[in-house]
């Protein structure tokens, strides 16, 4: 299928590793300008170098979502003209919501759905300029089913699910769609903290507890980030032109509620 992805601008955040980075490859696969966007100058262009390039422009920016003014700053000195933005950020460490500081609502509140928001007030007048425009929200299953032991990630993942689920009313009259994916079990950095973690409060091994969390999934296995990727650059694409305003779990079946 072509997916007709050529001559499109499209912002990646947290494309340094992951969904983000695999994601960022497959636009670049399907004839997209990408933009990387993450904190990590060296690892950035890692991934520009690898992303494919045929006569494409490709290209970085740098920002800490920690800090959404540095954010501002960074957009207001770059040209903006994206038809497509994928927000993708690292999740709010885990713990129970009864430990959980105030800080550490602010600081996820400010990294995923303000800088968000920060992204999309820069990025949607030349989307309405052009008739098109594609944001895609990668946020987590926990905004249908809260997950045990990620009481602020739970809270927060549902804000930024609300948030994107009133934007795409918005908007939608203009061309452009905004929708979420909801990666289950992922292969990525992210998922051996939370393994790691598990196998210590029930004094099991890694190995074990890997196994435990294969058998949650009706697939009996983890993700892998191109497979999350895939969904999302099919989202990012004309062929999706009429979905709108949705969260898609990628999750191998492990969400009970429809």
């Amino acid at each position: 299928m072509n997916l007709e992805l050529k001559d499109k601008n499209a912002l990646v955040c947290g494309s340094t590793q992951g969904i983000g980075k695999a994601t960022a490859i497959m636009l670049a696969a399907e004839g997209a300008n990408v933009t990387l966007l993450a904190r990590n100058k060296q690892k950035l262009q890692q991934v520009l170098e690898a992303l494919p390039n045929n006569n494409q422009q490709h290209n970085y920016l740098i920002a800490d979502f920690s800090n959404p003014e540095e954010l501002k700053n960074v957009l207001k000195q770059n040209k903006l003209e994206f038809h497509i933005l994928i927000n993708n950020t690292g999740g709010p460490r885990s713990g129970a919501i009864l430990d959980a500081t105030l800080e550490q609502f602010q600081n996820a509140f400010a990294q995923h759905l303000l800088c968000n928001h920060i992204l999309v007030q820069h990025l949607v007048p030349f989307m309405k300029q052009e008739a098109f425009g594609r944001i895609i929200n990668v946020i987590s299953t926990s905004v249908k089913e809260p997950i045990p032991g990620l009481g602020v990630s739970n809270t927060i993942r549902n804000a930024v699910g609300n948030w994107a689920k009133t934007l795409s009313e918005e908007i939608a009259s203009f061309g452009i769609t905004v929708n979420n994916v909801l990666p289950g079990f992922t292969e990525t950095e992210r998922l051996n903290e939370i393994i790691k973690i598990k196998a210590q409060k029930a004094d099991t091994s890694i190995e074990n507890m890997t196994e435990i969390m294969k058998n949650y999934t009706p697939a009996k296995r983890f993700a892998k980030p191109e497979e999350t990727a895939s969904a999302i650059t099919f989202l990012a694409s004309n062929k999706a032109s009429y979905i709108n305003g949705i969260n898609l779990p990628v999750d191998g079946g492990r969400t009970k509620s429809l």
